[in-house]
C-alpha cells in the first residue's frame, strides 16, 4: 500500500433527475428511429444508454465496499456566469428554454426531460466543486459523479448525451477565480472529446490530451494530426486507438506520449475526463478494471510532480452498470493509496491455469 491519502466522491441526488422519454417523438431523420423500428420489431424496448442507474450503481457499489480514505459531499449548480465561460449566450437561451420540457435537442443522441436542464447545471458545478476541493487543499484529489456528461458539448451545441461541458466549465472556472494559469485535462473515455477540443483549440494554457477510438467510431473527430491553432498550436495531443486496444496500449501511450507532454507544459492542474467505455464490457475497447487504476496511477504521478497533487476527475461515459461502477472503483482505490496493480495481458492468467492443471497429463508413462 501507499501512503492513505484523502479522496472527495462528489455527487448530488439532482442528476438523477435527467431521465429522458424513450417513447418521445423522434426529430425527422434520426437514426435511432430507424433502430428503435428495428428493435420493435424483435420485441426489444428501445433505452435511453445514459441513464440514472449508471451513478446509482457507483454509488451502491461504494456503499457495499466502502474505501478508507474516501468521503461523499453534495454537489452545486453552476450559474449562468461559469456556464458563459465556455458556451455561447445563445446557445445556453437555447437550452434554459427546455427547462420542464421533454425534447430531442439534435440528429444524434441527446434528448432533455423535464429535469434535464437542473441535472446538467449540478453536473456542471459539481465539477467546478471537485476542483475547488483539491485546489482549497480540501482533499488530496476529488472525482464528481455526475450526468448528463460534457465533453461532446461545443460552445453553441449539446451533443453525444451531453448538454453543458462540465470539464470545460471547471477548467475556466480554475483559471478565472482560482489561480490556475496551465490546466492539463486527460480524456480517457472511449469517444473522442471534441466540444472539450473545439472550447481549447487555441488555447494555449490547456493542454488537452484525448485517448479515443479511432474515426470513423463517433464522433468521427480527434485525427492525429489535430493538434490545436494559432498561440494553441501543439496543446492538444490526441491518440486514436484501434478496436482491440487495450491496457498495455494505453499505459504505453500515457507513459511515452503525456508524461513528456505534461512535462513539458507543467501544469497547475490536472483534470481526468473519466469515461469507462473503453471497457470490454461496453463493446468499444479492451481497458480492464486493472488497467483503469494502473492509468490512475500514471495520472497521480504526473499530478504529485507538476501540481503538488492536485487532481479532480469528472465523470463522462460507461454505460454497462458493473464495468462501470467496478471500473470507478478501481480508480478510487488507487487515489486513495491502493498501490496500482501492472495488468496482466488478457487471457494470459487463464491459460497458465489451464497449464498446470493439465502438466503432466500428455507425457509418456
Amino acid at each position: 500500500m501507499a501512503d492513505n491519502k484523502t479522496v472527495t466522491v462528489l455527487y448530488d441526488e439532482r442528476v438523477l433527475a435527467h431521465f429522458p422519454d424513450t417513447n418521445s417523438e423522434f426529430l425527422p431523420g434520426r437514426l435511432d428511429k430507424r433502430v428503435r423500428a428495428i428493435l420493435s420489431g424483435l420485441k426489444v424496448q428501445w433505452k435511453y444508454p445514459e441513464h440514472p442507474g449508471r451513478l446509482t450503481a457507483i454509488m451502491d457499489l461504494l456503499a457495499r465496499e466502502p474505501i478508507p480514505g474516501v468521503q461523499v459531499v453534495g454537489g452545486q449548480k453552476a450559474t449562468r456566469d461559469q456556464l458563459a465561460r465556455v458556451h455561447t449566450t445563445g446557445f445556453l437561451d437555447q437550452i434554459f428554454e427546455l427547462r420542464n420540457q421533454s425534447a430531442w435537442l439534435d440528429v444524434d443522441t441527446t434528448a432533455v426531460s423535464p429535469g434535464s436542464v437542473e441535472a446538467a447545471e449540478v453536473a456542471a458545478g459539481t465539477a467546478i466543486a471537485a476542483v475547488e476541493t483539491v485546489m482549497k487543499g480540501e482533499s488530496h484529489s476529488a472525482f464528481a459523479l455526475v450526468r448528463p456528461p460534457g465533453h461532446h458539448a461545443e460552445p453553441t451545441r449539446a451533443r453525444g448525451f451531453c448538454l453543458f461541458n462540465n470539464v470545460a466549465v471547471a477548467a475556466a472556472h480554475a483559471q478565472a477565480e482560482l489561480g490556475c494559469q496551465r490546466v492539463l485535462i486527460i480524456d480517457w473515455d472511449a469517444h473522442h472529446g471534441n466540444g472539450t477540443q473545439d472550447i481549447f483549440w487555441a488555447d494555449p494554457d490547456v493542454l488537452f490530451f484525448d485517448l479515443h477510438r479511432a474515426s470513423p467510431f463517433y464522433p468521427g473527430s480527434g485525427a492525429l494530426t489535430d493538434t490545436g491553432a494559432g498561440l494553441g498550436e501543439g496543446t492538444i495531443v490526441n491518440v486514436p486507438m484501434a478496436g482491440g486496444a487495450g491496457d498495455a496500449a494505453y499505459l504505453k501511450a500515457l507513459r511515452e506520449i503525456l508524461v513528456p507532454a505534461a512535462d513539458h507544459f507543467k501544469p497547475d492542474l490536472i483534470l481526468v475526463s473519466a469515461g469507462f467505455d473503453a471497457h470490454s464490457f461496453d463493446l468499444a475497447l479492451n481497458v480492464t478494471y486493472e488497467g483503469f487504476a494502473s492509468m490512475t496511477g500514471v495520472v497521480q504521478q504526473i499530478a504529485d510532480k507538476h501540481c503538488n497533487g492536485r487532481l479532480a476527475m469528472i465523470l463522462e461515459g460507461g454505460y454497462n452498470t458493473e464495468s462501470l461502477s467496478k471500473s470507478v472503483h478501481s480508480v478510487l482505490r488507487v487515489l486513495a493509496g491502493a498501490e496500482p496493480p501492472e495488468p496482466r495481458v488478457s487471457g494470459m492468467e487463464e491459460v497458465d491455469i489451464a497449464i498446470d492443471f493439465h502438466k503432466g497429463a500428455f507425457e509418456p508413462d
